[in-house]
């Protein structure tokens, strides 16, 4: 894919992007892309793929607890589909495997990869959910859900993970388990610095609140 037309995708997608979430924006977006082309490069997949894939992935988003978060990645693939057809250029034969992409990317739905580049779309999606970036995101989609940073009677879950009970509950449920379900060697390099970032940050948090009183020392 040479410069010129990825550069006409990025701004098709800039357009479709949610602009009133954090966690799922346009620098989520060029995030994904960009460890997807990364990784990509170095595993040798169809960048005609990977790259529309990554930068369209997004573009139908819901809040984590809607009932209607379920149909995001399909919708998205369905959304994708009609938006590459009327791309003249774009190759035509390549727009199934982008959408299977898409659709298989959702971490929540635990999907097995079919294709080359689906299992590098899933690392690079999943790597947001890994790390410093991972903790901002967290955070702001809680935020937009109204739910709790801890709850104060089980702030690190030792009692209850269910889920969007806390932003807390994310983190177990999620951002410390993420690593152990990356497919490529570059991406699980990353992820295993990230889960010890993500841990260090635990250790933390567990300090100050009971300097704070929130926990006792048995905690």
């Amino acid at each position: 894919m040479n410069s010129n037309f990825k550069r006409k995708l990025l701004n098709i997608a800039e357009k479709f992007q949610t602009k009133n979430d954090p966690s799922h924006d346009f620098q989520h977006v060029l995030r994904v892309t960009n460890m997807a082309e990364i990784i990509g490069k170095k595993e040798k997949a169809d960048l005609d793929i990977l790259i529309p894939a990554a930068l369209f992935h997004d573009i139908v988003v819901y809040k984590k607890n809607s009932p209607k978060s379920k149909h995001e990645t399909l919708e998205s693939a369905q959304k994708t589909t009609k938006i590459l057809q009327k791309i003249e250029k774009f190759p035509k034969d390549k727009i199934g495997s982008v959408a299977i992409c898409i659709k298989q990317c959702s971490f929540s739905k635990n999907i097995k990869a079919e294709m080359l580049e689906t299992k590098i779309i899933q690392d690079a999606d999943r790597l947001e959910a890994c790390g410093a970036i991972s903790i901002m995101r967290t955070f702001s989609s809680g935020g937009q859900m109204n739910i709790p940073f801890y709850n104060p009677d089980d702030p690190f879950c030792d009692k209850n993970n269910e889920e969007f009970k806390s932003d807390l509950v994310l983190f177990y449920r999620r951002l410390l388990v993420v690593g152990e379900k990356m497919h490529t060697k570059y991406a699980k390099k990353i992820a295993e610095r990230r889960t010890i970032f993500l841990k260090n940050f635990l250790t933390e948090l567990r300090r100050e609140l009971k300097e704070t009183k929130i926990i006792g020392k048995h905690q």
